[in-house]
């Protein structure tokens, strides 16, 4: 099953609520991204069927292993951009903004030299 955006942005949200809470049920889905429940429970419901997720008995949404690594690559494409584009000068938020956009359609092969560059300039700026 193939996640289109809206998909991968409900994963990338739950990834970042596991990760900081570690127990997430639906309900802190749709808070964090200001969605209603029924939007909430259409996600879920998706992201189960694809094995991205699993949910126990008591509503609380775990990530598998598939959804783990899929968001994992997610949240690095939205960090490393949003850093590279206030590293140019743009505003946090607007960044923020803009690479939530970007890390959706971007290719690996462009991602990885966005990468490589950030890098590189991230050890320039320790050097100095």
């Amino acid at each position: 099953m193939t996640l289109h955006e809206s998909g991968e942005m409900y994963l990338e949200a739950i990834y970042v609520l596991w990760k900081k809470n570690g127990k997430i049920r639906s309900i802190d889905v749709g808070a964090y991204l200001g969605y209603t429940k029924p939007s909430v429970s259409r996600a879920i419901g998706l992201l189960k069927n694809g094995e991205y997720i699993s949910v126990d008995a008591e509503g609380y949404i775990q990530m598998t292993p598939k959804g783990e690594a899929f968001a994992e690559q997610l949240y690095e494409r939205h960090t490393v951009l949003t850093n590279m584009l206030m590293a140019l000068g743009v505003d946090e938020e607007t960044a923020t903004e803009d690479a939530c956009r970007m890390e959706h359609v971007i290719s690996e092969k462009s991602f990885a030299a966005v990468k490589a560059h950030y890098l590189n300039y991230q050890k320039a700026e320790e050097i100095q």
